[in-house]
């Protein structure tokens, strides 16, 4: 929510030249209103809309972490007071921010490194930046355009009674957050959902609707491009042949205008996640700032490559699924842009199963395998290109981070070039801090960035009420007995790693000494695929190396009298 406010002066002539102020009139505008202003589908796939008032603090941003984690509907303390250099951390000079902040009009380019997955993918880019002050207001408004996406876009034109019959399709729906047609303005249009006004503002049946021509006509054309579809996707499910065990549960479809198609293999109370493509799961789906995460991931691969991905809490899951995305291109070429990501959900147990068959089948071959996966000699991981686990002997293993498994091996694969580890920032973090407890690593006397920022702006007031409040935000009827057990989030920076595969490198092989005992492995890189199969050498005993973590570390900030 922001408030947008103006004085109101006495208008009579004799008391005009005066300034007589008479009040003040404002209104409260739900940020989620903004945002349907935003035209989403021209941004591209990573791009996004961002704006600070004039003391640098965010309005809009898509990683503006407001509330509390998960899924907790309360606000962070003091949310509206998170600067733009704490987002856009990359830009170390702050000279996007100090640009805005004077209002200035102009552009700005850097490499930025985006977490998606709760922080533990990266996708790394180049964001051009354009930015201008909003005239009347104390606001300024930047567009973050990602080079290759946003800047071409492909259009094509269908007949009205196609896109309409097509568009009206079982399984085919829009993005909730999107405007196509403007539903608020008008009371009797707020019943209608997207596609529902669509069709009434074509037909010509409900005139004073206000849409998108432009974006509608795009919307129709997908769904003319990808009717087909259903067609072939109902064939592969009455093919028993084909998924007999029922294996895959789900495909699925999203183009760039927000329209997606899906079609169940399995009736709906089968499906392992319920989750799939509805609103519940919020980095699945079309929202108001950004694509799908699966969308996101296939867009940043190379075009007919496939990302695999599975929860991280698969090992303490009895049922999980895989998730398994390519983005399509219309041309093999640079300018072409990713017109569509199309996908699927499978049970993890069905392509576990796939995995060990396939590699017994190398053995079978006549000369091409020595030894497979099944040999005690040997343990065989199936890893994403971020280092997690899909595949491992060990159930439990899955899921988690491969230097968690094989601290050894990690390590050799970082020091190889295998894999790349990457640092990253997070200023709007949350720490624990044990109220009461003698041992407690922070203090209230603990001075963090945010802390010093807030004094450089001489705010000493907020950091006293800030610290104060969070003391007494607990019951004061606890007893003396519980204190030391009593846990509160607090504000904090942290630093934190993660980890991502240098393409270049298809295949490696390598060996690591524990304790004498020389160990060998080797890595490749499954084709078409973010995977990779481990294969390393069992007759070592490698516990007492250190595991890689992905444990993030405070950043400590430690104020020097001068």
């Amino acid at each position: 929510m922001t408030t947008v406010a103006m004085p109101v002066f006495s208008t009579k002539n004799e008391t005009k030249n005066q300034g007589i102020l008479l009040g003040v009139v404002g209104i409260d505008i739900p940020i989620q209103d903004l945002m349907k202003t935003i035209p989403r589908h021209k941004l591209g796939i990573h791009g996004y809309v961002f704006a600070v008032n004039n003391n640098g603090y965010i309005l809009i941003h898509p990683n503006l972490r407001h509330l509390y984690q998960n899924g907790q509907k309360r606000r962070k303390a003091h949310y509206s007071s998170v600067d733009l250099s704490e987002v856009e951390w990359e830009d170390t000079d702050n000279y996007l921010r100090n640009a805005m902040v004077n209002r200035k009009t102009g552009t700005f380019s850097m490499e930025v490194k985006r977490t998606v997955d709760r922080g533990k993918r990266v996708l790394s880019m180049h964001n051009d930046y354009y930015f201008t002050a909003i005239r009347g207001t104390s606001y300024s408004v930047g567009v973050a355009l990602s080079r290759g996406h946003g800047k071409h876009f492909f259009k094509g034109n269908v007949t009205l009674e196609a896109g309409l019959r097509d568009l009206d399709q079982p399984g085919v729906a829009l993005a909730d957050e999107w405007t196509y047609c403007n539903t608020d303005e008008h009371h009797e249009h707020r019943y209608l959902t997207q596609i529902q006004a669509i069709k009434l503002y074509l037909t010509g049946r409900k005139p004073h609707l206000k849409c998108d021509r432009e974006l509608i006509q795009q919307v129709l054309f997908d769904a003319v491009i990808t009717a087909p579809l259903k067609a072939y996707w109902t064939g592969l499910a009455l093919n028993k042949s084909e998924n007999p065990d029922k294996g895959v549960e789900i495909v699925f479809l999203g183009t760039r205008t927000g329209l997606s198609r899906t079609n169940l293999f399995v009736v709906p109370e089968q499906l392992t996640k319920q989750d799939l493509l509805r609103a519940e799961d919020k980095e699945g789906v079309f929202n108001a700032d950004h694509f799908p995460l699966w969308y996101k991931r296939a867009a940043e691969q190379v075009p007919g490559t496939f990302i695999y991905s599975i929860p991280f809490s698969a090992a303490q899951d009895n049922k999980s699924v895989v998730l398994a995305s390519t983005a399509i291109q219309l041309l093999d070429e640079r300018k072409s842009p990713i017109v569509a990501a199309v996908g699927i959900q499978m049970k993890l147990e069905f392509f576990q199963r796939k995995f060990w068959t396939a590699s017994r089948q190398c053995n079978a071959l006549d000369g091409k395998c020595s030894i497979s996966c099944d040999n005690e000699d040997i343990k065989c991981y199936l890893i994403d290109n971020n280092g997690f686990v899909l595949v491992s002997e060990d159930y439990s293993q899955t899921g988690l981070f491969f230097g968690e498994v094989e601290g050894a091996v990690m390590n050799k694969l970082l020091l190889m070039g295998s894999f790349n580890r990457l640092t990253l920032y997070d200023y709007q973090a949350l720490c624990k801090e044990y109220v009461g407890s003698s041992d407690s690593a922070r203090t209230l006397l603990n001075v963090t960035i945010s802390a010093v920022k807030w004094l450089i702006s001489e705010m000493i007031l907020f950091l006293l009420e800030f610290n104060f409040y969070s003391w007494w935000s607990f019951d004061s009827t606890v007893k003396a007995d519980r204190v030391n057990r009593m846990a509160m989030l607090v504000p904090c920076d942290m630093e934190y790693p993660v980890f991502v595969s240098e393409r270049t490198i298809k295949e490696t092989a390598g060996s690591i000494d524990c304790d004498g005992c020389i160990r060998t492995f080797v890595i490749q890189q499954i084709p078409s695929s973010n995977l990779f199969m481990v294969v390393v050498e069992n007759k070592c005993d490698c516990s007492s190396a250190p595991p890689v973590t992905m444990e993030p570390i405070e950043i400590i900030y430690i104020l020097h009298k001068l």
